[in-house]
């Protein structure tokens, strides 16, 4: 198994010599922490010219200069993705300075969990256009880049969520937002697939980040001039015994979640070579293989 495992890494190296993104441009919303970050600078490792989206304009500084640092390429655009004007200020300023676009994550999201019976309208408007028009926003917006005959490699990668898929109590708002993403994301793969480009979901599960944390640790995010709690009620790390007998997650195949990292590689999976005939697909990462 080694030997084989050895061949295929020289086969990537060699064909791939340069990264499995050379020379291509990547928009990564929602940059600034967690999963995005990871994201952004992996794509950086293998080859993107990196833009930046986030909220938080001193964290998305952090990511740029991280990439910087490392020999990459990267700008930054800071601001909200649900407002009015930012997909056209993203798509421009990356042409502007690249001169075209190859790929789209759209991974910029948070929870604002309630159960069903006390969700007020506000709230479950905010997350739809969060996770929902925002990222078709982009899509449309950027579509000159997309629908032309050219062969190159050229993706959209939209991430849901478990709760998406399954349900998930506290989360009507959120569960329903990312279901419509996977709807959104299997009719791009099916307008846009005969001009060459693929689209798909990644629907992770448990991921250590500020989302997953217990919600008593106190992050917070402001939307609209309000404050969001982010985080689970009462969620507390497993115990050391708890992870050794595999009880720690005990509906999860490798017994554990995963952390950013491995949720960004799997988004590197279908925006590379690699996934060049996946398209229209849901990936549903459980944990500790991704998210």
């Amino acid at each position: 198994m080694s030997n084989r495992l050895a061949q295929v890494s020289g086969h990537l190296s060699n064909t791939y010599g340069r990264g499995l993104l050379a020379g291509e441009v990547a928009i990564i919303t929602g940059a600034g922490q967690g999963i995005g970050r990871s994201a952004a600078l992996i794509f950086a490792n293998e080859g993107a010219k990196v833009v930046l989206s986030d909220i938080d304009a001193k964290k998305l500084a952090a990511v740029e200069q991280e990439i910087k640092s490392a020999g990459g390429e990267s700008i930054s655009v800071a601001g909200d993705v649900g407002a009015d004007d930012f997909p056209k200020r993203i798509v421009d300023a990356t042409v502007a300075k690249y001169g075209k676009i190859n790929h789209i994550v759209n991974n910029a999201g948070f929870t604002f969990d309630k159960m069903l019976h006390t969700t007020p309208d506000d709230t479950w408007d905010i997350i739809m256009k969060i996770h929902v028009r925002a990222p078709f926003r982009l899509i449309r917006q950027a579509a000159p880049y997309f629908r032309v005959k050219q062969r190159e490699n050229r993706s959209i990668i939209n991430v849901s969520s478990t709760s998406g898929l399954h349900g998930n109590v506290g989360q009507a708002n959120y569960a329903a937002a990312k279901a419509a993403v996977i709807g959104l994301t299997k009719t791009i793969a099916k307008e846009w697939g005969p001009f060459g480009v693929r689209a798909n979901t990644v629907a992770f599960g448990l991921i250590h980040t500020r989302l997953t944390a217990a919600k008593e640790d106190g992050a917070t995010m402001e939307i609209d001039g309000k404050k969001v709690a982010l985080g689970v009620p009462g969620a507390k790390p497993p115990t050391d015994a708890a992870r050794q007998s595999g009880e720690a997650y005990p509906l999860i195949p490798l017994k554990r979640g995963g952390n950013a990292d491995e949720a960004a590689a799997s988004m590197l999976f279908l925006a590379s070579p690699l996934a060049s005939y996946v398209s229209g697909h849901c990936l549903e990462v459980t944990g500790g293989a991704g998210i």
